[in-house]
């Protein structure tokens, strides 16, 4: 191994790294805030390299029949809750539900995206696939948030696998990979950077800042603080814990379609691939204990590191020792950290 090999498996690393990183975050700060570990939070990065794949084809956007399912699915629950509560007023974002799904499905469904700029394209993946973030949250865990995180864990896998079985009714098996966002490479010296791989690396620094800024400096970021510490006091003090739970899948969809679209170019993705991806953002986010963001985000670019590495040495085993890691590092949790029972 030389320097040059070096310096090429460390760009795949610290790639990588970055799409793992940013899985660690949104899945640190689900379970913070809502205690649910997301296990379907790789079907947002599938999903979302699957639709821009679909896109460039010229296929039809099939997925936009889901987008209009759940949106009904939401409805039909909020109209229960209306019934069961005696409230005569349905709330104002009920019509905009079905405003938002007939709208945007119906673009989806009849224009053809092939032929418009890419832009375009990764606009209408955001709005068509950031949207069932919340929107999964409303139907699965909404009415099962105050369960134990045993049951909530349950219901993630339980959805994660139905999202599964949708993705290959709606994309089929076959596998995508789109085009690159632009063509040029930086040249340092012997070495070549592809542009799509500071693409990724950029905009997941950008998204980590953004993230950063969001919960420092917002006032709604410190909201969502106050619940993933003290859940019950930020009860308390007036903080929804229907709008922390429909933010946090929000930004973790968001997060999780931002992350197919980047990865897209560079690797071929199927309608299971997410799973796996996710899974080693979940070993990042346990290096952080779930609870430290910066400790998942640099375990998560570790990981990478360790994948991209191992390629070269054992190129058979290298999920095996990627996940391996994940053996020592709980038990190491597991008699460092002082055991006590939950809050509530």
């Amino acid at each position: 191994m030389n320097l040059q090999i070096v310096a090429l498996l460390g760009q795949d690393g610290i790639t990588n790294g970055a799409i793992y990183a940013l899985l660690a975050l949104s899945i640190v700060l689900v379970f913070t805030v809502t205690r649910i570990l997301l296990i379907p939070q790789g079907e947002f990065v599938s999903f979302g390299a699957l639709t821009m794949g679909m896109m460039q084809n010229g296929q039809p956007l099939t997925v936009a029949w889901l987008l209009v399912a759940m949106c009904l699915g939401a409805c039909a629950l909020d109209l229960y809750d209306m019934w069961r509560t005696s409230r005569r007023r349905p709330s104002l974002w009920l019509p905009a539900k079905l405003a938002y799904a007939a709208v945007v499905g119906g673009v989806a469904l009849s224009v053809n995206f092939a032929a418009m700029p890419m832009l375009v394209q990764i606009a209408m993946t955001l709005l068509l696939l950031v949207p069932m973030g919340p929107l999964m949250y409303r139907m699965a865990f909404q009415p099962i948030a105050s369960a134990s995180p045993l049951v909530l864990l349950i219901v993630s896998i339980a959805v994660h696998v139905a999202l599964v079985g949708v993705a290959l009714l709606v994309f089929g098996p076959e596998g995508a990979r789109t085009a690159p966002f632009t063509e040029a490479a930086l040249e340092l010296g012997s070495l070549r950077l592809s542009s799509q791989a500071l693409w990724v690396i950029c905009v997941s620094l950008l998204l980590i800042v953004g993230l950063f800024l969001m919960f420092e400096r917002t006032l709604y970021g410190k909201a969502l603080r106050a619940a993933a510490l003290n859940r019950m006091g930020a009860r308390l003090m007036g903080i929804s814990p229907v709008f922390a739970g429909k933010a946090m899948f929000l930004l973790a969809s968001l997060i999780g379609v931002m992350s197919g679209v980047l990865i897209a170019p560079i690797t071929t993705i199927y309608y299971d691939s997410g799973f796996l991806i996710s899974l080693k953002g979940f070993v990042g986010s346990i290096i952080g204990g779930l609870v430290s963001y910066p400790l998942a985000a640099a375990g998560a670019l570790a990981i990478g590191l360790i994948e991209s590495f191992s390629t070269f040495w054992a190129s058979a085993y290298k999920e095996i020792i990627v996940f391996v890691l994940i053996i020592p590092i709980l038990l190491w949790r597991s008699l460092s950290t002082r055991h006590v029972e939950e809050e509530e």
